[in-house]
């Protein structure tokens, strides 16, 4: 009895073939070089910040080469699948600028001329490559009951042998084509296995883009491809779809990597191309000394959802992520500090071989030097959205003074080397609260800072005085000589050094008296140019504020 005949009876719906798709999936017509990707979550959980990394690196390789992008949802294990998942996935990625050329646009619709891009709905392809290779021996029914599995897998575990269905273990292996079809008519449950042509004493020498070359034995399981529900394995479907898709590269995570014999061989009794492998690293971060995969659990940073709570732009994250991509983005952003980020080359040859570092430091930099780049408008924007979620006094208070709220942005944005005040919007209270009343008045007098060694009758003392005389409608140039003529008089050193030279014979610096100054308008010691404070609040508010401080 036939090959044949045993994949008409494991299969009679089938009636398509090959060369079918083949047809209906032609070989895509781009331009030489560009290259095909695609992100393909299970949708089994919403997405993290390693699948956010994932995604950006497989995006920017294809858009880069003028190439594709797609969304491919790999549904197979149904039981586990979240509802709303995939709509998570689509307006995640959205959100961090990522977008898919093709594939999944909702939990229901698609779009591109390759799908259907849910596993799911593909089943009827599956089971056309499978009829195929079981025509030609190079596949077949599989009747062991889970119990039977287990106790082979007990047997091999006792004799320290690798666990799996290989060799003599294969029971079902040489069952003959009469014997598998009396089973199959009789009702007997069954899944599809690959007769693995593998030998494990043989070597593959395969070229991973980022790992390099490496070195595996083949496969000899006789992996399951199709399970008794009809539907596809994780290792038989990506094959089937990368091919007919037209992936060029495939880059997914590197705890894939054990499975590439598995993959390499598929491809090969296929009769497809193999095509470009990169196992990207894991997202880590340092736990002690030690380095642990970022988890979804223990790391709220792992969460998508943190980094909008937060109040980090999107372009920051995006920024940082490309810096762990390759590190040499940090450099190409010094040289170009106004391009856009779409214009860096992702090298998947200069991605890290061990592990990805995720730093929340790093990132806070990364994130100020991309908004002290934003012009003043652009951070009104921005922020006001994040507070009307997060930070509704802030919301209120804002968009009520407008204007004022886009001189304080602007401060000290168009010299040499902008300010970075601003890491992410939840500091940005923090940081401008004494611009408002309503604030600021609410502080205690112990949340005030005064300058070291000034104390605060001498504070009031000056402020007393300086009320009377400071004048904001000159220059800065002039308001400063006039803020050092006050101090001189009332027995402060006009500079460092001739403090230093005779510290007994002065009350301090000019940089105490504008310090004074600076503590009675903001209580604090450290906030931006002094003078561009004064002129925001206007002379009637810092007259008040003095009077307020004595």
């Amino acid at each position: 009895m036939s090959y044949k005949m045993l994949a008409d009876a494991m299969l009679k719906d089938i009636t398509k073939t090959r060369d079918y798709y083949l047809e209906k999936y032609k070989k895509r017509n781009l331009k030489e070089g560009a290259k095909v990707t695609r992100y393909a979550p299970s949708p089994t959980g919403f997405q993290h910040i390693g699948g956010v990394f994932a995604a950006l690196t497989a995006e920017r390789i294809a858009k880069k080469s003028e190439g594709i992008f797609y969304l491919r949802i790999e549904d197979t294990d149904q039981k586990r699948e979240v509802e709303g998942a995939i709509s998570d996935t689509i307006a995640t990625m959205h959100n961090f600028n990522i977008d898919f050329d093709e594939g999944m646009v909702n939990d229901y619709d698609e779009k591109g001329d390759y799908g259907p891009y849910k596993q799911s709905k593909r089943g009827e392809i599956y089971k056309t490559f499978a009829k195929e290779l079981i025509e030609k021996g190079l596949a077949y029914p599989c009747f062991c009951s889970e119990e039977e599995i287990n106790k082979i897998r007990e047997e091999q575990t006792s004799l320290k042998e690798n666990p799996g269905y290989y060799g003599k273990w294969a029971k079902c292996r040489n069952l003959s084509a009469e014997k598998a079809i009396e089973k199959i008519e009789n009702g007997d449950k069954f899944v599809i296995r690959l007769k693995s042509p593998g030998d494990i004493e043989k070597r593959v020498e395969f070229h991973d883009l980022v790992k390099g070359n490496i070195s595996f034995p083949e496969n000899n399981q006789d992996i399951v491809i199709v399970k008794s529900d009809g539907l596809p394995t994780y290792h038989f479907a990506h094959a089937i779809d990368d091919a007919l898709m037209g992936t060029t590269h495939v880059t997914r995570g590197e705890e894939w990597l054990p499975s590439l014999p598995i993959h390499v061989q598929l491809f090969d009794v296929l009769g497809f191309t193999t095509p470009n492998y990169a196992h990207i690293p894991q997202v880590m971060k340092l736990d002690g000394e030690a380095k642990r995969k970022l988890s979804k659990r223990k790391d709220p940073e792992s969460a998508v959802s943190y980094y909008r709570e937060e109040g980090y732009p999107t372009q920051s994250v995006i920024e940082y992520l490309l810096n762990i991509i390759n590190s040499s983005f940090e450099e190409w952003r010094e040289e170009n500090p106004k391009a856009s980020y779409t214009d860096f080359n992702v090298e998947l040859e200069k991605m890290s071989k061990s592990g990805a570092l995720f730093d929340i430091i790093k990132l806070n930099d990364v994130s100020k030097n991309v908004i002290c780049r934003m012009t003043s408008e652009d951070m009104y924007s921005l922020y006001i959205e994040w507070a009307k979620e997060y930070k509704e006094n802030m919301y209120n208070l804002v968009i009520n003074n407008e204007n004022m709220v886009k001189s304080i942005f602007n401060i000290d944005k168009d010299g040499a080397k902008p300010r970075k005040d601003y890491g992410k919007w939840n500091e940005v209270e923090e940081k401008i609260y004494y611009f408002f009343d309503e604030l600021f008045y609410g502080e205690k007098e112990e949340a005030i800072e005064m300058p070291k060694n000034v104390s605060l009758e001498e504070a009031k003392r000056i402020i007393d005085k300086y009320k009377d005389i400071f004048n904001i409608t000159v220059d800065q140039e002039t308001w400063f000589n006039g803020l050092k003529e006050f101090a001189v008089a009332e027995g402060y050193a006009a500079d460092r050094k001739s403090f230093k030279k005779n510290p007994e014979s002065f009350k301090g610096m000019v940089s105490d008296v504008a310090g004074i100054v600076r503590s009675a308008l903001t209580h604090r010691t450290n906030t931006p140019d002094l003078y561009t404070i004064m002129v925001i609040l206007g002379e009637e508010k810092v007259r008040e504020r003095f009077n307020k401080f004595i």
